[in-house]
């Protein structure tokens, strides 16, 4: 966690944003005392530095500082108390208290015990990698709210940098209420993301095994790939295998062939013609092999991932109905965003939690790169993926958008903005509970007819023409 200074910040954030109010209601709404802990984890050190902040069974503020090192015998305990003065509070002592927990689960049962001693309410961390799922996944059930917050949002001051002052500005952003908790779906939806990544980077694991093999003929000459279309196919698996088991005569491979490839039985002769030693044999027989193991644990996940989407269908009946869109991609999309779209007031707020929009960078008056930032990856993929497929229906709104701005931005930027613009539709779809209608190719053109037949004339007078418009009637 990117955190600085915790007392002085902390003085200010209280003057600037009225930071004592929440606290005060929040103490009013409980029975008990309401307390806010910040959590931080080392990657390296395995550290863990904590910080409580709260208010006692009497309503009388009380500030604590708890943080701890993995090996350190010593604990420190300061406590101070803050007294009411008029309309308001205001504090005048604060205390810390440095405690030890390892990583390990019954290190991490301890922790839970312990916060629940101190009748922590709050807990907050920084995103880093995948360290923060334990400490999520043990205190998801103990009545603690939890917040996982992004680490870009609460950098510090560079060069002031210790874990301790880490958890005490992140306590003090949680007091303040600073804090924008990141998204983090419950548990269920949480293993099937898991599944659905897992599937897909089985996926891309099958198809670096596929050109490994193509590599392999590659060095023997074999030029299957210029005939067949799938060299994975039904006729090309079985000729890859009679290869890797020594049979090297041409017309006998080409025998087995399958439907229509059976037509170009003489190209096909002419490509199994090589030379295939016996350890490019071997590879290939371990690369079938692979593939094949490959292919039976997608199978398998695909069974469990159709019936834990079960809850989805809906939903992915809805998003079936976009032409280019199959059910793997729902189910790609589905696990990234859940089907309760309320979590988002629009579906700007989707798309820029997505990374999928241009970015603000404005200074001086001056923008500068639009670049959209780095956000989910996997859904990022899969909405690219699906939007390839769109944008190549014709006469079609994803069509047009598409080729209206591959023509000026180029087709990266072009094939984003469709991803864009089907995440919206999506979310519309899923928000409403409404079948997909295309807006047509003309829908551009509908928006300003004017323009269109003001750049039309222009055009046209350029290359020598005289132009003469007139609306034709109803």
């Amino acid at each position: 966690m990117k955190i600085g200074e915790g007392g002085q910040a902390a003085a200010e954030a209280q003057s600037r944003y009225g930071a004592d109010e929440p606290d005060v209601k929040l103490a009013r709404r409980t029975r008990q005392a309401p307390k806010n802990v910040a959590l931080f984890e080392s990657r390296s050190t395995q550290r863990k530095v904590f910080r409580i902040k709260g208010f006692a069974a009497d309503r009388s503020p009380i500030a604590r500082e708890v943080g701890c090192h993995a090996g350190c015998p010593r604990a420190v305990l300061r406590t101070g108390r803050s007294q009411e003065d008029g309309g308001g509070l205001r504090a005048h002592k604060e205390g810390r208290e440095v405690r030890t927990f390892g990583t390990m689960t019954r290190e991490l049962l301890r922790l839970a015990d312990w916060l629940g001693e101190e009748r922590v309410t709050h807990v907050a961390m920084e995103s880093t990698g995948v360290y923060w799922k334990p400490v999520y996944n043990l205190l998801e059930d103990q009545g603690i709210e939890l917040m996982v917050v992004n680490a870009q949002h609460i950098k510090t001051v560079p060069g002031r940098k210790t874990d301790v002052k880490d958890s005490e500005w992140i306590a003090d952003l949680l007091r303040h209420g600073l804090l924008r908790a990141s998204f983090i779906p419950n548990r269920g939806q949480r293993e099937l993301r898991e599944l659905v990544r897992y599937r897909r980077t089985l996926i891309n694991e099958r198809a670096d095994v596929v050109r490994r093999i193509q590599t392999v003929l590659e060095g023997a000459n074999i030029k299957l790939g210029d005939v067949a279309s799938d060299v994975m196919g039904v006729s090309g698996r079985a000729m890859l295998w009679a290869l890797a088991e020594g049979r090297e005569d041409p017309a006998e491979l080409a025998q087995l062939a399958r439907t229509s490839l059976r037509r170009k039985s003489a190209e096909l002769q002419l490509a199994l013609e090589g030379s295939v030693s016996t350890h490019q044999r071997a590879m290939l027989r371990r690369q079938l092999r692979h593939v094949e193991f490959l292919e039976q644990e997608i199978q398998e996940l695909n069974v469990e991932i159709e019936e834990r989407m079960r809850p989805f269908d809906a939903g992915i009946e809805l998003i079936d109905g976009i032409w280019g869109l199959g059910r793997r991609s729902a189910e790609a999309i589905l696990a990234e965003t859940g089907i309760d779209m309320s979590r988002w007031p629009s579906d700007r707020h989707l798309t820029s939690w997505a990374k999928i929009c241009p970015g603000n960078n404005e200074s001086a008056g001056k923008r500068r790169s639009g670049w959209t930032g780095n956000g989910n990856p996997w859904l990022r993929s899969s909405l690219v993926e699906a939007a390839w497929g769109v944008s190549r229906k014709p006469n079609s709104y994803f069509g047009a958008l598409y080729r209206r701005l591959a023509t000026r931005r180029g087709k990266k930027r072009a094939i984003v903005a469709v991803a864009r613009a089907l995440l919206v539709a999506i979310y519309h779809m899923l928000k409403d509970g409404t079948q997909y209608q295309d807006l047509g190719p003309e829908h551009f053109d509908c928006i300003d007819r004017e323009a269109v037949v003001r750049r039309s004339v222009r055009r046209l007078e350029r290359l020598g023409y005289q132009v003469t418009v007139e609306r034709l009637s109803a």
